[in-house]
């Protein structure tokens, strides 16, 4: 899989872009500021309807306009030439609307998972050392697009969160002002319990499954990185007990005796105490946890070792992803770079961005851009 052609209109910090792309290595080189990460990031954008930069639509349209809108052509493989075109208008404060063959589709979620992206940037050194947000949107990113379905159950899940929020909030209000919740408060509760326990525990079956399938990869590509103290290691720490519980079933089974459970502390508190929105994955260095533990270099290391194992697993399902690395190499050192490049080379295509062109090692030679001004020019 392979994009062969991006446009953009007042995407970011660009009016018009309008470049062809190779499979292969393409490799955008500029000064900080440019936007040479805006390029990789629309390409992002199209893949999982999100960034790895804002939470928001916002700062993705450009200072002035209205919209933005970002096109590929996405190719099926090198060797298969079936291609499809993605379009999506950003507006915010509206509802976004997706284009699939220059035909609209209901939903811009539809075209989630159709181009498949592994995105490892400055910003994924959270995953190490940030809160366990951070390590649960890593693997639901991945889950997500080993199975592009899960992002109706990711949302089927946040949507059914906050509604459910909001009663306990509502209920916890009364109950400091001195009055119990009714029967009939009591049983709208119980219906969301029992929807936060069905969508949660399917959630909950994905993480465990790729997080298990996915550790093997990441230590390995740990091991190939680093040259010491390389036996990377994970453990799920779910806000339930799951002790028993594999399949989706058993696992909403525990969802919901947990919640129940914890009823008198989410009814004093106002807010949904188990589920996984609560969850952390504990990575380890070692014997040591690597959040506070792991030094800058080797967070670094774990946080490409995670990126390149999830990038190993989806090879591994059939699925050929478009690696992207934003500005990787300044943080390496030769030897960590040299050992990089030999792991992604086989890749059908990886976007690099980089300062100084000198930092991508030389087994990376490919199409290179120059981007600077607002503009982008193939070299």
């Amino acid at each position: 899989m392979y994009v062969d052609h991006l446009q953009l209109a007042d995407f970011r910090s660009y009016a018009a872009v309008d470049i062809a792309l190779d499979h292969g290595v393409t490799t955008f080189i500029g000064a900080n500021g440019q936007g040479k990460t805006n390029l990789v990031e629309a390409v992002e954008y199209l893949s999982t309807l999100s960034s790895h930069r804002v939470s928001t639509d916002l700062p993705l349209v450009r200072a002035g306009a209205e919209r933005a809108i970002v096109r590929a052509g996405v190719r099926a493989g090198i060797e298969d030439q079936r291609r499809l075109l993605l379009e999506l208008e950003i507006t915010p404060g509206k509802a976004n609307r997706a284009r699939l063959n220059k035909s609209p589709v209901s939903r811009p979620r539809e075209i989630a998972g159709v181009l498949r992206t592994v995105v490892f940037a400055p910003e994924d050194l959270a995953i190490i050392k940030g809160d366990p947000s951070e390590r649960r949107r890593f693997l639901d990113e991945l889950l997500v697009a080993r199975w592009p379905r899960l992002a109706g159950i990711r949302a089927d899940y946040d949507r059914v969160l906050r509604q459910r929020n909001t009663l306990l909030k509502s209920l916890a209000g009364r109950a400091r002002g001195g009055r119990k919740p009714g029967p009939e408060a009591e049983s709208t509760l119980e219906v969301w319990d029992s929807h936060l326990a069905r969508n949660g525990a399917e959630l909950l079956a994905a993480r465990l499954s790729t997080l298990t399938d996915l550790m093997p990869q990441v230590s390995k590509s740990y091991a190939d990185i680093a040259p010491t103290n390389n036996d990377a290691t994970a453990e799920y720490k779910a806000s339930a007990d799951l002790t028993g519980a594999t399949d989706a079933e058993a696992l909403n089974e525990a969802l919901l005796t947990a919640i129940r459970d914890r009823r008198s502390d989410e009814l004093q508190r106002g807010v949904s105490l188990v589920g996984p929105h609560r969850d952390d994955i504990v990575l380890s260095l070692g014997s040591l946890p690597a959040k506070g533990y792991a030094s800058h270099g080797e967070s670094w290391s774990y946080a490409l070792a995670c990126k390149l194992g999830s990038f190993q697993l989806l090879q591994d399902d059939g699925i050929q992803p478009v690696l992207v690395l934003d500005d990787v190499f300044a943080e390496l050192d030769t030897m960590r770079r040299e050992r990089l490049a030999r792991g992604v080379i086989g890749a059908e295509q990886v976007l690099v961005t980089a300062a100084v062109g000198a930092d991508v090692p030389a087994e990376l030679a490919g199409s290179r851009f120059t981007v600077a001004g607002g503009e982008v020019t193939r070299d």
